[in-house]
């Protein structure tokens, strides 16, 4: 047979449906409860698999949360067969810089026995989301996974993607799988024990996604930024709600889940945050790196974009009433953190392309970047945050 025969060459587009659900509940352990019982569906003929998985930090901060567990495993045991004992896993970002980790994790889906139709069902922190769901997304090529994000950053961001991963060769998330989360549950009850520090991180994502697909919205987030820092939930809540919604258009209306296309507009920001967070050694969080990341793409955009300089300077306010750091000393080593660029492009792969905005609500990709422009870029929101610290 030749190349030349008609059977030799055939290219078939096809789709596969998914359904993303996502819930919001006060207390999903109390009153809500049966929001999470109702996601977790059993086979025919038999109780559903569950193995629960939980951040040791968030363990810590609310001591009743493992007899919670136990009590709603009881409640449900007509329907659900929970395994024990649950699984608790060291919280942040070391995490997912330890690739034992992701074997234990594997070993413990392993010993108890689940399939593709059971579930886990993780609760923690962005990091701990990422690295049980990845464990979960590789694991007989995927174990349906439910999250409950324990973090404002979670909630309005990363909890209600369709990433997974693991940080490898000092590179962020550089070992990972895109994987649809059986069920997302945003729990208002869940965000209680955080540090006032990681409440008001996800809220750089919030000023963020709002910049990019909703005026009103950003609007709405800066004329509240400082009862956001104060933790008012009758400001906060609305605007974790509507940033994970809008995080969940972009994945199921965008038309690029998984991210086969060059242009990346929700990594706005994220190309020098990725990069501080190594340089750093995670030192600073993620909403703080993004915080930083996105000020300095702002400003880059009113200097080569026409932003006007009125946006970019309420975009910064906005940041800094909400408590934001914008400036941290390793943004001093420029040629170190332009290294974030060349590792932003291998990640997307093909040509370097990178999302700026030249209006509130209007988004450009571009494929260069000037250095002496963005150097000036990262030198005027350093200025700005020293004033204002001043």
């Amino acid at each position: 047979m030749t190349s030349r025969e008609p059977d030799a060459c055939i290219d078939v587009s096809f789709s596969v449906p998914f359904t993303h659900r996502l819930r919001f509940t006060d207390d999903v352990l109390g009153a809500d409860q049966h929001v999470l019982a109702e996601l977790l569906e059993p086979s025919p003929g038999q109780r559903a698999r569950v193995q629960l998985w939980i951040d040791q930090n968030v363990a810590e901060a609310q001591p009743d949360l493992l007899d919670r567990l136990a009590t709603f495993s009881r409640h449900h045991q007509d329907r659900l067969e929970v395994e024990s004992p649950v699984q608790v896993v060291p919280g942040g970002e070391a995490i997912k810089n330890d690739l034992q980790v992701i074997v234990r994790m594997l070993d413990a889906m392993n010993a108890a026995n689940l399939d593709r139709r059971s579930y886990v069902v993780v609760i923690g922190g962005g990091a701990v989301l990422d690295a049980v769901g990845f464990a979960a997304a590789i694991a007989h090529r995927g174990i349906r996974l439910v999250r409950l994000p324990s973090s404002t950053l979670g909630q309005g961001d990363s909890g209600v993607g369709v990433k997974n991963g693991v940080n490898l060769y000092r590179k962020k998330n550089w070992l990972g799988a895109f994987a649809v989360p059986w069920g997302v549950i945003n729990d208002a009850r869940m965000l209680q024990s955080l540090s006032d520090r990681d409440f008001v991180c996800g809220f750089s994502e919030a000023v963020k996604v709002s910049m990019l697909k909703d005026t009103a919205m950003f609007d709405e987030l800066c004329a509240v930024a400082r009862q956001v820092r104060q933790r008012d939930m009758r400001a906060a809540w609305p605007m974790i709600r509507r940033s994970a919604r809008l995080h969940l258009d972009h994945i199921t209306q965008g038309g690029d889940p998984f991210e086969m296309l060059e242009a990346r507009p929700l990594d706005f920001g994220h190309w020098s945050a990725h990069r501080l967070e190594s340089m750093t050694g995670f030192r600073i969080r993620h909403g703080e790196a993004v915080a930083i990341g996105v000020a300095i793409d702002t400003v880059y955009s009113s200097l080569t974009q026409g932003l006007p300089a009125a946006d970019a300077d309420r975009v910064l306010h906005c940041l800094r009433d909400l408590g934001l750091p914008l400036s941290d000393p390793a943004l001093a080593e420029t040629d170190e953190l332009f290294r974030g660029l060349e590792e932003f492009r291998q990640h997307l792969g093909g040509q370097f392309t990178l999302t700026l905005v030249s209006a509130i609500g209007r988004s450009v990709d571009v494929h260069e970047i000037d250095h002496v422009r963005m150097k000036q870029a990262i030198q005027q929101v350093a200025q700005f945050a020293n004033r204002e610290a001043s």
